[in-house]
């Protein structure tokens, strides 16, 4: 895995739901099916309300958006898999919160889809969708290069190599806790 992301932001507030990530009538996609994926990844963020303005633009299958900014309580509601793996299916690399629901953090951890990275500060105040901005992974920050500011991360400590891997199994499989297929 690269050691940095760079890329656009989108900024969201507080309490983003599991139903705006991926409302419950796209549930029936599988995404262990190629196609299906990237028809999931098509209507990441589409149940947000319109103050947040497009995540993924019309007659598009992803996003321009790669990086995910957020207030507290990102993927609360239910513990659907699908809301972490319809944001990696729509070119999500990371999202930086204030804090997560536990169950979405893990979702994230469990299917290697993103990187859920937790901000000390309240960066969805200071950000502004569009913005560009580096996430380093090797110092645990992220630079605002429309700003010209930095700002500091908790480390992802154990969780990046399984994220890394690509998902709880792939790393089980990689360090020899289960047998490689």
């Amino acid at each position: 895995m690269s050691t940095c992301v760079r890329g656009l932001i989108f900024v969201v507030d507080d309490n983003i739901d599991t139903d705006q990530i991926i409302p419950a009538e796209y549930l029936t996609l599988v995404p262990s099916k190629p196609d299906e994926y990237e028809k999931l990844g098509s209507y990441a963020m589409i149940g947000l309300p319109d103050r947040y303005g497009k995540f993924i633009a019309a007659d598009e299958m992803k996003t321009r958006y790669s990086i995910i900014i957020a207030g507290e309580n990102f993927g609360c509601g239910s513990s659907r898999e699908h809301a972490p793996i319809a944001l990696g299916a729509a070119g999500v690399k990371a999202v930086i919160a204030q804090s997560y629901a536990r169950i979405f953090f893990r979702n994230c951890v469990s299917t290697g889809e993103l990187y859920p990275w937790e901000s000390g500060e309240r960066l969805c105040d200071r950000f502004v969708t569009g913005q560009e901005v580096t996430v380093d992974f090797d110092k645990n920050q992220i630079i605002n290069h429309t700003l010209d500011q930095t700002y500091s991360l908790k480390s992802l400590g154990e969780i990046k190599p399984v994220i890394d891997a690509g998902g709880i199994f792939a790393y089980a499989r990689q360090t020899g806790m289960i047998a490689a297929r």
